[in-house]
């Protein structure tokens, strides 16, 4: 019998990822539009990289909303991106593409708000696109951060212009985009209101520093927020419910508020009614906000802006991701049945690759 010591298995098992990256392909989220069950893990080509594009080798990722619409054939990705699942990827710069020139190198650990791809072993991402991975931060985490805390800190920021003092109703407040948006409330001075559909979500929200919360299922929120507002009203709603909410939302914002709507989750109708009315006597704006179909040069300034305003927060320990689940890669159909349950508060983080693997680091 031959006995083989560990350095073997570790140079064999070295020399087939290097066998497999030579060979130009990786592992990959593929499917066919429906289910979570049409969900598969493939092998697809890396991709090649365009100017000023950076080769990712991915560590982790993370499942959102946008990822479960585009499975369904409801939302695909930008014209010529990738239409591997995955909005957010963390890991190593593998190299770099024609033109670049930021500083970036191969071996920096980065995080990459991505239009596409990420749910792979690895992925292309434009260089402005790259932050820097938070001191003494793992890549599980720092897979919780790009695509939610980017979507919050424009939300609050850059469309709904929120300013110290300010109130602010935040739906799905047990939701990446929600647990993210609350902290960024706490940090800068404006009062969180969250909306969720249990106890325990809102006592999470609450324990991230929002003030108050409404469970939807138990009770309309509008006269709570109205009695918590002392009959005003909030300056702010991030809404990512729409229809179902509309009318509640209408009578709970204040006058010259703003109001965000960034998904469509209970509906895209509403019902007939005096809505425009109400809607020029309290002089509200209302805006329509998406991200990943934003321009690059858009895209380069929040991150630039986030980099500058809210990544240092993270280091200190001040902001944290939050994480519900980590799954393998491998699990992909159990991670986007997990999030049609909406039992989840915060992120469905999928790691890619063991980070303390001697032989990947």
């Amino acid at each position: 019998m031959f006995h083989f010591s560990p350095v073997v298995f570790c140079v064999a098992a070295s020399f087939i990822r290097c066998a497999s990256t030579m060979s130009g392909m990786m592992k990959a989220v593929t499917f066919e539009p429906g289910g979570p069950e049409n969900l598969r893990i493939g092998s697809v080509a890396i991709p090649q990289l365009r100017e000023k594009e950076v080769l990712l080798k991915v560590y982790a990722t993370a499942i959102n909303r946008a990822d479960m619409l585009q499975r369904k054939g409801l939302y695909p990705p930008p014209t010529g991106e990738s239409d591997i699942l995955g909005l957010e990827a963390v890991g190593i710069v593998d190299r770099l593409g024609p033109g670049c020139v930021k500083s970036w190198k191969p071996g920096d650990k980065v995080m990459a708000l991505l239009p596409g791809g990420g749910n792979a072993e690895y992925v292309a991402s434009r260089e402005e696109l790259l932050m820097p991975l938070p001191s003494n931060m793992k890549f599980i985490e720092a897979a919780a951060i790009p695509e939610v805390w980017l979507t919050a800190f424009q939300l609050l920021f850059i469309v709904g212009k929120v300013k110290k003092g300010d109130t602010v109703l935040i739906h799905a407040g047990g939701s990446g985009v929600g647990t993210a948006a609350v902290q960024l409330c706490r940090q800068f001075g404006a009062r969180a209101l969250v909306v969720a559909g249990s106890q325990e979500k809102i006592d999470f929200a609450k324990s991230l520093g929002a003030e108050e919360g409404f469970n939807y299922k138990e009770a309309e929120f509008e006269p709570k927020v109205l009695a918590q507002t002392e009959g005003k009203g909030v300056d702010l709603i991030l809404d990512c419910v729409g229809g179902s909410f509309f009318d509640q939302n209408i009578n709970s914002i204040a006058t010259e508020g703003t109001w965000v709507i960034y998904g469509l989750m209970g509906g895209y109708t509403v019902n007939s009614g005096d809505h425009l009315a109400k809607i020029l006597r309290k002089r509200i704006t209302i805006v329509g906000s998406t991200l990943r179909a934003r321009s690059i040069q858009y895209k380069e300034s929040l991150v630039e802006e986030f980099s500058q305003r809210a990544l240092p927060h993270f280091s200190n320990g001040e902001f944290r991701p939050i994480i519900d689940t980590t799954l393998t890669l491998d699990s992909i159909q159990e991670a986007h049945q997990l999030m049609e349950s909406n039992k989840t508060t915060g992120k469905i983080v999928l790691q890619v690759r063991d980070e303390a693997a001697k032989e990947e680091l």
